[in-house]
This record gives C-alpha cells, sequence and structure tokens, in this order.
C-alpha cells in the first residue's frame, strides 16, 4: 500500500491543450471525458459579442460583452486567440490563461488550425498541440448525418470544411485517430501525463535536486 504522505510533489507551470479537428471527428466528446475526472485541467471560457441563448450565463458558457469592449480587448492584446465568427467575435481571455498556468493548472481549448496558429505564436513554450483525425471520409459523412442536427446541405458544408481542416495535420504536435473513443481518451490522457513530466514545466524540479546533491 503506497503512503501517499511520502510521494514528491513538485510545482510545475501549467500548458495549454489544444484539441482540433473537422467537426464530427468526436473532439467535443473528448474533451468533456477529460474534463470530467481531471481536477488540474479546465476549460477555458471564451468572451463572445453575440447575445446569451437560453440557459447560458455569463462567466461559464462564455463572457458576454458588447463590441466596444470586444475591439478594445483586441487593441490591447488581451486576447491569445480571437476571430470573427458569423458577424460575432470569439476569443480567449489571456489574463485567465496566464493565471491557470502559473498556478500549475492546464487549459483546454477546443479551437480550429487558424485559433491555434495565433496561441502558438502567443504562448508557444506552453503549448501541447493535438489534432484529432476520423478513421475514414466515410465514416466521417456517417457520423455527421447520425448527429440528426443538420440538413443535408449543411453536412455537406461540412465535409467540404474538412478537407481544409485535415490539411493543416502536420502543424500538431500529436495526431490520434479516434477509431474508438475510449482508446483515442487513453491516447490523449498519454499524451497530457508524458507533457506534464517535461523537464522545462516541472518548475520546482532543480530546487529538489539541489537539496538532494546537499545531502548526499
Amino acid at each position: 500500500m503506497n503512503d501517499n504522505s511520502k510521494m514528491v510533489r513538485l510545482a510545475r507551470r501549467g500548458l495549454v491543450l489544444v484539441l482540433s479537428s473537422p467537426s464530427g471527428a468526436g473532439k467535443s466528446t473528448l474533451a468533456g471525458r477529460l474534463l470530467q475526472d481531471d481536477k488540474d485541467i479546465s476549460m477555458s471560457v471564451s468572451a463572445t459579442t453575440r447575445p446569451p441563448r437560453p440557459g447560458e450565463v455569463d462567466g461559464r458558457e462564455y463572457f458576454f460583452i458588447d463590441q466596444k469592449r470586444f475591439d478594445q480587448m483586441v487593441k490591447a492584446n488581451e486576447f491569445i486567440e480571437w476571430a470573427t465568427v458569423f458577424g460575432n467575435g470569439y476569443g480567449t481571455p489571456r489574463k485567465a490563461v496566464e493565471d491557470w498556468l502559473s498556478a500549475g493548472k492546464d487549459v483546454l481549448l477546443d479551437i480550429d488550425w487558424q485559433g491555434t496558429q495565433q496561441v502558438m505564436s502567443q504562448i508557444g513554450d506552453d503549448l501541447v498541440r493535438v489534432f484529432i483525425l476520423p478513421p475514414s471520409a466515410e465514416e466521417l459523412h456517417e457520423r455527421l448525418i447520425k448527429r440528426a442536427q443538420d440538413p443535408a446541405s449543411v453536412v455537406a458544408k461540412r465535409m467540404a470544411e474538412a478537407s481544409n481542416e485535415i490539411s493543416h495535420w502536420p502543424e500538431y504536435d500529436y495526431i490520434v485517430i479516434n477509431d474508438d473513443v475510449d482508446r483515442c481518451e487513453t491516447e490523449i490522457r498519454a499524451i497530457l501525463q508524458a507533457e506534464r513530466l517535461r523537464r522545462n514545466r516541472r518548475v520546482g524540479l532543480p530546487e529538489f535536486v539541489k537539496n538532494m546533491l546537499e545531502g548526499l
């Protein structure tokens, strides 16, 4: 039986885990699973200029702000990534992310390749990029149809967009194929654990080794 009182706990800097994929590849399901049982990772809450939908709460789903405030934040470089989608602004606030990282907490971002490029230019050393591929084009199409959320015209549009999304796979650190959601989750968790153990993120390691050497 392990004696937890003797476990070595080293301070570490957090990381930003980006999950990207074409629509229908299972990214949202996998993100939800990661967040469910791991207290050291949290989903970043984005700011948006779109009005809240029924049931949405400010600060939970999004920070709801007006266009003037959004533009001010862009100008002041207060986002690590932002975009305008269908006339509405969406952005990831920088301060919350940096506070989490400094506290040794990890941040999960569910963003596309364009957002990932922005984040890379802002906080490259803290970033871990994972791209989720479907097992085949046929399976992706089947999943989009089975969701029964979109008409055929929207499914066709999403399939066309998938080609562009997938073409950016070489820009990511890790590629996982979601042919089995349980196995894919296990692979992403293994990536997360390995990245947490990187020497440069374990900021308490130099002091730990120093004390050990002094005792020899």
